[in-house]
């Protein structure tokens, strides 16, 4: 009965690091990617037409046209390059409002 008895121990022993393991990637690696997608949703939510966004591929452009899942780009001090592009591939957005307060 002993030997049953330390291997019941052995695998509550180990459980209990694994339960640990668990919480612990929990609270390191998946809440915050779960945190910083909820943001990322937000912030392409809340595009606008005359929005100035930064791309991922670290391009500046001014949002002209927004449709379901694209929306159309124009770079440039010229305003002849327009270019259709994926939501998901803002990385940042800069509204108008907040650009004059702080030219101000």
């Amino acid at each position: 009965m002993s030997i049953l008895a330390s291997e019941a121990t052995a695998y509550g022993g180990m459980l209990i690091w694994l339960v640990i393991i668990f919480v612990f990637m929990y609270f390191f690696m998946i809440r915050p990617q779960q945190k910083e997608t909820k943001k990322k949703n937000a912030m392409i939510s809340s595009l606008e037409v005359g929005d100035t966004v930064l791309t991922t591929s670290g391009f500046y452009g001014t949002v002209i046209d927004i449709t379901d899942d694209t929306i159309i780009v124009e770079f440039g001090s010229n305003r002849n390059c327009r270019i259709p592009m994926q939501k998901g591939a803002v990385s940042m957005v800069e509204k108008p409002e907040t650009a004059e307060k702080e030219q101000k």
